[in-house]
């Protein structure tokens, strides 16, 4: 075979090779881009646009965050005891959730509230043997048992707000958050403005900053620490500080405790 011959032959060869490379490139191409279609239309969609800020890309809405923490937390199936503790008081509860509707049971007196998590709007709803009633909305601010929490807190109101921003991107205790601001639509909250830090991984709540009608910060809450119960990470323990309205002295700290 001649020298001709043998680079005519490896040529050849290599020309097959380029052509299989090309289909299988094109192959995968149309693959990521047909994940991509199926990734924007699903909950996937926002850790996907999580992943592509991080390479220059613009965040996802404010609107796709909220919509992607309601959905995560509307999923969780759980039955734990829990209590808040402000000082020396102490007040257990139990916590039972069933996908969108959860439930908490007070004792001494005792108290059952339901709270429905919906697509467009959250309801509290009071639980009694004559049935479910819908909580009355003049008593929404009134705090539970007397803690710096009120029902208003309890029902995430504030995951509905249609006005809502990204702010940008900070870390709180060691993890990646989205920092969104909510704007009350009305002023029947005891809130006229919400800072959020939901984490970029788990969509989890970390911190929440409650805003008074001066704009002054009157609440503050905190995830501390985390646990796992069932090879699932769930809040263990998020600290609730009332401030004095303009400065930075706080009045009440309360702790919302959850046990397995």
């Amino acid at each position: 075979m001649s020298n001709v011959e043998g680079m005519t032959k490896l040529t050849t060869v290599a020309a097959k090779r380029n052509d299989r490379a090309s289909r299988s490139l094109l192959r995968h191409s149309s693959f990521i881009r047909h994940s991509s279609l199926v990734l924007r239309h699903s909950a996937v969609a926002i850790s996907f646009s999580l992943v592509l800020s991080l390479h220059g890309e613009p965040p996802p809405s404010a609107k796709d965050i909220l919509a992607s923490v309601r959905m995560i937390e509307s999923k969780q199936q759980l039955d734990l005891k829990g209590q808040l503790r402000q000082n020396d008081i102490v007040i257990p509860f139990q916590l039972v959730q069933n996908g969108p509707v959860i439930r908490y049971s007070f004792t001494n007196p005792d108290e059952v509230l339901q709270l429905r998590l919906g697509e467009n709007s959250s309801r509290l709803d009071v639980v009694s043997d004559a049935g479910t009633e819908k909580f009355a909305g003049s008593k929404l601010n009134e705090r539970i048992r007397g803690t710096s929490v009120t029902y208003e807190d309890l029902a995430f109101k504030f995951l509905y707000w249609p006005t809502a921003r990204v702010l940008g991107e900070e870390t709180v205790r060691t993890r990646k958050c989205w920092k969104l601001q909510l704007r009350a639509p009305s002023n029947e909250s005891q809130y006229s403005n919400v800072l959020l830090w939901i984490d970029k991984a788990s969509g989890a709540l970390m911190r929440m900053e409650g805003y008074d009608s001066n704009l002054q910060l009157a609440k503050r809450f905190e995830v501390v620490s985390a646990q796992k119960i069932e090879k699932r990470w769930f809040l263990k323990q998020m600290r609730i500080e009332e401030l004095q309205p303009g400065t930075s002295h706080v009045q009440t700290r309360t702790y919302l405790e959850i046990k397995k």
